[in-house]
């Protein structure tokens, strides 16, 4: 925003009433962004390739989370050589984290690299050559944590 789309999609909105958390894994491209996501919950997020120096004042490059039983790297993925995931990791491999969520290419992952879990959300805004835009939910089920995508085909 505001590039791809002048506001939040009505799916992302719905979601995000009942966030208690808002992660963002960069390219905010202005701090409205924030600001219009820090109106349902706290936001936790990094800076990206394309945001300026504002939000660089604002986001680290890397952030770690504690949560209740689980330890979460975030990370936008930029930089050069090797792919995206493979650069996500690198950021953390000093660290022992059990969830890396990553973003940068907008194609959605969740899969597993031992016992790392990697998830990248897409994009809410821009699925570029994805077939649905989309966001990710990491949600506390009976006392174990749960990541989903939530897909749709219009950012309306």
């Amino acid at each position: 925003m505001p590039r791809m789309s002048k506001k939040l999609p009505e799916q992302l909105k719905m979601e995000l009433e009942t966030s208690n958390v808002v992660f963002h894994t960069g390219d905010w491209q202005t701090i409205e962004v924030a600001e219009a996501l820090r109106e349902y919950a706290p936001v936790k997020g990094v800076v990206g390739n394309v945001d300026g120096e504002e939000i660089r004042k604002s986001f680290p490059e890397r952030l770690i989370v504690e949560l209740p039983g689980l330890r979460v790297g975030i990370t936008h993925g930029h930089g050069k050589g090797k792919t995206t995931e493979k650069r996500a990791m690198d950021t953390f491999k000093n660290e022992s984290i059990d969830l890396l969520i990553y973003g940068h290419s907008h194609i959605p992952v969740h899969k597993k690299v031992g016992n790392l879990t990697l998830f990248n959300p897409g994009s809410p805004t821009d699925k570029r050559k994805q077939p649905s835009f989309s966001f990710g939910i990491l949600a506390l089920l009976d006392g174990e944590w749960q990541l989903s995508h939530v897909f749709y085909d219009t950012k309306e």
